[in-house]
C-alpha cells in the first residue's frame, strides 16, 4: 500500500511532461510525420507501379536490340534510376535530422533559454526531465526510421532480377539504407544530440556538433564494416583474375607457401603481368568478400554497436544532469 501511494503521483508528472514536450516541439512532430509519409509513399510508388513500369521499359529495350524504329518507355527508366537515387538520400539522411534536432531543439534550445531549469524548478526532476526527453523520441525515431528502412528494402526487392540496372546490395548506399543501421544510427543521433545539447547549452552549435559527431561515428562504422563477420575467401587461376562478387574485403595473390602477397596486376592472361606474377612466386589469386548470405549478420552486428554507443551516451548525458543540478544547488 505504501508503495503504491509513493508511486502513484509519478505518473501524473510523467503525463505532463509528455503533453508539454509534445507542446514545445509540435513543429517538428508534424514536420517529421508529414516528411516520413511523404518518403514512406514515394517508397511504395517506387516499389509498386513505377517499378512495373521501369520493368516492362527494360523488357522492350532488350528486345529492342539494335533497331533504332524500336521504341520503349525511356522516361519510366529514368525516373525510376532518379527516384531510388532520392529516395535512398532521404532514408540515409534522416539520422543525421534527427542528431541536428535532438541537438538543436530537444536540449539545447531549452538549456540555452532556460526552460529546462523552469521545469527543473516546478515539480520535474532533471531526471525525469531528461527520461521524457530520451524514451519518447526514441519511440518515434525508430518507428520513422524502422518503417522507411524497410519500405526502402521492400522497393528494392521488387526492382531485383527485374531492372536491369538496379542497385546491387553491396553498393554502399543500398547497403545501409536497406538494413537496421539507419535505425541503430539514428538512436545514436538522438543520443548525440541530446548529449551535446547538454554540454554546449547552445543550439546552433549543439546541432552542428551533432551532425558533425554523428557522420564522424558512421565512418568508423562504414570502415570497420568489413570486419565484423569472417569473409569468405575464394581461389582462382592466375589467368582468371580474382573473382567472387559481393562486399570486398581485400585481394591479392598466394604463394606456393600460402603467403599472401599484394597483386601487382590482376589478369595473368598478359604476358607481361603473367611475367611479374612468377617473379613473385605467385601461384593464384584470391579475393576475400561478404557473400549476399552475410548481410544481415553485418547489419545486426554494426547496429548492436550503434545501439551500444547510444546507450553509453544517453549514460553520460544522465551523469552530466545530475553533475550540473548538483552544482547549481552546492
Amino acid at each position: 500500500m505504501t508503495a503504491a501511494l509513493t508511486t502513484t503521483p509519478a505518473a501524473p508528472a510523467a503525463a505532463r511532461q509528455l503533453r508539454w514536450l509534445l507542446r514545445l516541439h509540435r513543429p517538428a512532430l508534424v514536420t517529421g510525420t508529414v516528411a516520413t509519409l511523404l518518403l514512406g509513399a514515394a517508397l511504395l510508388w517506387l516499389g509498386g507501379p513505377l517499378t512495373d513500369a521501369s520493368a516492362a521499359a527494360w523488357k522492350d529495350f532488350n528486345a529492342c536490340g539494335f533497331n533504332p524504329r524500336c521504341s520503349y518507355d525511356q522516361d519510366s527508366i529514368l525516373l525510376y534510376k532518379d527516384l531510388y537515387t532520392y529516395t535512398t538520400f532521404a532514408v540515409l539522411v534522416v539520422p543525421f535530422l534527427v542528431a541536428a534536432w535532438a541537438g538543436g531543439s530537444l536540449t539545447g534550445r531549452e538549456t540555452e533559454s532556460g526552460t529546462a531549469r523552469l521545469a527543473w524548478t516546478q515539480g520535474v526532476s532533471p531526471v525525469r526531465w531528461l527520461v521524457s526527453r530520451l524514451t519518447f523520441p526514441a519511440a518515434l525515431t525508430v518507428t520513422a526510421t524502422g518503417l522507411t528502412a524497410w519500405l526502402h528494402r521492400r522497393a528494392w526487392a521488387a526492382g531485383e532480377d527485374r531492372i536491369d540496372t538496379i542497385k546491387p546490395w553491396y553498393d554502399a548506399a543500398t547497403f545501409y539504407a536497406n538494413g537496421t543501421v539507419p535505425v541503430a544510427l539514428a538512436l545514436a543521433g538522438l543520443a548525440l544530440g541530446v548529449l551535446a545539447g547538454l554540454l554546449l547549452r547552445r543550439a546552433m552549435a549543439a546541432l552542428a556538433t551533432a551532425a558533425v559527431a554523428l557522420g564522424v561515428l558512421w565512418a568508423l562504422v562504414h570502415a570497420a564494416m568489413p570486419y565484423l563477420w569472417s569473409p569468405v575467401t575464394k581461389i582462382s587461376d592466375l589467368t582468371a583474375g580474382p573473382s567472387g562478387s559481393g562486399l570486398h574485403v581485400g585481394e591479392g595473390v598466394l604463394t606456393a607457401d600460402g603467403d599472401r602477397l599484394a597483386a601487382p596486376c590482376l589478369s595473368g592472361a598478359t604476358d607481361s603481368c603473367r611475367a611479374t606474377l612468377d617473379e613473385l612466386g605467385a601461384v593464384s589469386f584470391y579475393r576475400d568478400f561478404h557473400p549476399a548470405a552475410h548481410y544481415w549478420p553485418l547489419q545486426l552486428v554494426a547496429s548492436g554497436i550503434l545501439v551500444a554507443v547510444a546507450v553509453l551516451l544517453a549514460y553520460a548525458a544522465f551523469q552530466v544532469v545530475r553533475r550540473t543540478t548538483a552544482t547549481a544547488r552546492g
